[in-house]
């Protein structure tokens, strides 16, 4: 996979049906043109991604969304794009004719955000085309915050736009404007309180999302390293040498213990540790000392939702 910064080169990849990895502010996203189904067919090609899973466009502005929403004269979609877009919030809402059947799996709904990163708002409005992009990693492993996270994983890429680390490190938060009442499907970045401010909004049940998911990473086993991942509260005992251990933040226990130590944050702070998260846990895959992965919790109030969200799905596949 070519790797650089030309964005012009980048941008006309993606207007000729190729695949284009691209940082946001969120993780790196591999996109296709979203208005091309041969294009898009792509993306789950090359993540390995089931079909009945549905993919956010990334749009460049409020009246290129408002060309794929069917009512965009919804209050609600009005209050939120002008509240939280450009940014890591993506709605979802009854779509017009024109968004593909293969970016929603089928389904009358469709996923867009704005993104709040300038190489991909330049890119999308370079290209001049929505852009379909899910995460550029194989499909239920790591999100990837950095440009060889992105090469590690993925063949048949034909660009990788280079924006080095990503900032806010996990996915958009997710809203649907499907019902009478909001209802939050994914936790993000922006917290269900930021929204509550805007507008009425429920947490979703988690169980309506296997059979056929409304948005991405809606799905009990997800963002997994191949390593086991255990999720722990306080270490009861020291797991030996072969073990990587990620902290949130600086932790007495850890002077004695043998085992490979990441803080997420040296203060505890949740939106660096955010930040971090993926980072840390490609590194302990990364690392051939490392047989096995322990986590501690974190408090589970603003983005601190969103990090035990994707720490969760982690650690399911491996029954922890």
């Amino acid at each position: 996979m070519e790797r650089g910064t030309d964005m012009q080169k980048a941008a006309a990849i993606l207007r000729e049906g190729g695949l284009v990895a691209f940082p946001t502010e969120t993780v790196y996203g591999l996109g296709a043109n979203g208005l091309n189904p041969v294009a898009v067919a792509r993306i789950f090609e090359v993540k390995r991604r089931p079909a009945f899973d549905p993919l956010i466009l990334h749009v460049g502005s409020p009246e290129q969304a408002a060309d794929l929403f069917l009512y965009p004269e919804d209050n609600r979609i009005k209050a939120l794009m002008e509240r939280f877009w450009p940014g890591p919030l993506t709605i979802v809402a009854p779509r017009k004719p024109i968004v593909p059947d293969i970016v929603t799996s089928g389904m009358p709904t469709v996923a867009v955000r704005i993104p709040a990163h300038p190489i991909a708002l330049e890119l999308i409005r370079t290209a001049g085309v929505p852009v379909a992009a899910p995460s550029a990693n194989l499909f239920g492993r790591l999100s990837p915050t950095l440009p060889h996270h992105v090469q590690k994983q993925l063949t048949g890429v034909d660009y990788l736009l280079d924006g080095g680390k990503t900032q806010i490190g996990v996915e958009s938060t997710i809203i649907s404007l499907t019902g009478e009442t909001a209802t939050l499907l994914r936790p993000g970045f922006i917290t269900l309180e930021q929204i509550r401010e805007i507008i009425p909004v429920e947490m979703a049940n988690a169980s309506d999302a296997e059979d056929q998911p409304l948005a991405p990473g809606l799905l009990k086993s997800h963002y997994s390293p191949e390593k086991p991942l255990t999720v722990f509260e306080s270490l009861q005992k020291d797991p030996g040498s072969h073990a990587g251990v990620i902290f949130l933040a600086h932790d007495p226990v850890r002077q004695n213990l043998k085992a490979h130590i990441i803080n997420l944050s040296a203060s505890g702070d949740l939106i660096e540790a955010a930040a971090h998260l993926f980072t840390a846990l490609h590194e302990m895959e990364n690392n051939p000392e490392v047989k096995e992965i322990y986590i501690q919790k974190v408090e589970e109030r603003g983005i601190g939702i969103a990090i035990m969200d994707r720490i969760r799905k982690a650690a399911y596949r491996h029954g922890n």
